[in-house]
């Protein structure tokens, strides 16, 4: 069974920086993308950074240039370094990854449980 396991939220205030980390365990034949969504009170889950197994990157318009995300492949992990915080990035981030099972399986989406990012003024 595939798991996702997230840390590093936490309370910062505007201007100060957070890392995230994701790490996949479990049975798994590989790893696709992984990435990071947020969904604040009353807002719908947005998509806040993607990463493919190549190193490819794509980010919300409203996170470029303060946050960045990279990822090991030898540990399964993802992380999300976020500078220049602003009270609007408070939510709850959740990690996810696409991958395959098995060789002959098809591409699947599996969730972190979330972790609470808050961002005072």
């Amino acid at each position: 069974q595939v798991q996702l396991v997230e840390s590093g939220g936490g309370l910062v205030q505007a201007g100060g920086s957070l890392r995230l980390s994701c790490t996949a365990s479990g049975s798994f034949f590989n790893i696709n993308a992984m990435g990071w969504y947020r969904q604040a009170p009353g807002k719908q889950r947005e998509l806040v950074a993607r990463i493919t197994s190549g190193g490819s990157t794509n980010y919300a318009d409203a996170v470029k240039g303060r946050f960045t995300i990279s990822r090991d492949n030898a540990k399964n992990t993802v992380y999300l370094q976020m500078n220049s915080l602003k009270p609007e990035d408070t939510a709850v981030y959740y990690c996810y990854a696409e991958l395959r099972e098995h060789p002959w399986s098809s591409l699947r989406q599996y969730w972190g449980q979330g972790t609470q990012v808050t961002v005072s003024s």
